[in-house]
């Protein structure tokens, strides 16, 4: 099951993600710039460096799509590469529409001939759980993973997520209904792929989900860049487990690296800023064992 690799993957080389999320006009000229061909570039240059680094990477979709076919070629080829050094890739789409429109969208990223071959897809829950039964059944039958969209980490989450139905938040009554589908997801290692996104900006939220969604894996964006912490990303987790942390601008975007000279002054800032996130999650994870066997 997706769940045991992704498990093993991280208790190798720990919980951090690498967000790869070309954003406009960050892209370094020695790369080729804010192109299709830049982007391309660029983001085979993170897969490389991270590989050595992390077990996982997310690549951002729609911010590949800005730039077209050409675009969409670049993530191909990112992920493509991602996976032959070895990487779980995370497809950063946040599909969700009707049922037969959503098989498409499953085929695209999670089947076993996938044209934008991946490990996981993010998808919105709020069209209903039959919208969700295509990647269900297309990643069960391939060994891959979903991520589910629970509480995100933006502050218009609020405006939905947050809004009680009979006394209770929306977000929890998205993993009531995933209930089931969560244990179909459930590996020997005693979690379940069917992933939630939680995001790092609201640890209290966060707690209350872990506690419906005590197997569930999940995946935390928003480290080092909205104003929350590493204790506050690693809440939930139990052992140093349960899912993933992801990390974008801090990383690809550090000062070190938008004021780098050349390629290799780059891959040395991105690796050192890769480093230091791997050690504050290590440093965190010590501190909660410590409390906890106190």
């Amino acid at each position: 099951m997706f769940a045991d690799r992704l498990i093993e993957a991280t208790r190798e080389s720990g919980v951090l993600c690498v967000g790869i999320d070309p954003h406009p006009r960050m892209i370094p000229g020695f790369f080729g710039g804010d192109t299709a061909k830049g982007v391309e570039a660029w983001g085979e240059a993170v897969v490389q460096v991270a590989s050595e680094r992390v077990s996982v990477v997310k690549p951002q979709v729609a911010l590949f799509e800005r730039h077209g076919p050409d675009g969409l070629k670049a993530f191909q080829q990112i992920c493509k590469v991602a996976k032959e050094n070895g990487l779980v890739v995370i497809a950063d789409a946040k599909r969700g529409d009707i049922g037969s429109t959503a098989q498409g969208y499953a085929e695209a990223f999670l089947s076993a001939n996938a044209p934008f071959e991946c490990d996981v897809l993010t998808v919105n829950p709020y069209m209903g759980i039959d919208s969700l039964q295509p990647f269900f059944e297309t990643a069960l039958d391939n060994d891959k993973g979903v991520a589910i969209l629970t509480r995100t980490s933006n502050p218009g989450a609020d405006d939905f997520q947050s809004k009680t139905i009979d006394g209770v938040p929306l977000f929890l009554r998205v993993i009531e209904a995933l209930e089931s589908q969560i244990s179909m997801f459930m590996g020997k290692s005693g979690w379940s792929g069917l992933m939630l996104v939680v995001g790092a900006t609201q640890p209290q939220e966060a707690l209350q989900i872990r506690k419906a969604a005590p197997k569930s894996l999940f995946l935390i964006p928003g480290f080092g860049t909205q104003n929350d912490s590493v204790e506050d990303a690693l809440i939930t987790f139990q052992n140093g487990e349960g899912g993933i942390v992801n990390a974008s601008r801090s990383i690809t975007f550090s000062h070190e690296a938008r004021i780098a000279p050349d390629k290799m002054s780059w891959a040395g800032a991105v690796s050192a800023a890769i480093d230091e996130a791997q050690e504050r999650i290590k440093q965190a994870i010590s501190s909660r064992s410590v409390v906890a066997t106190e």
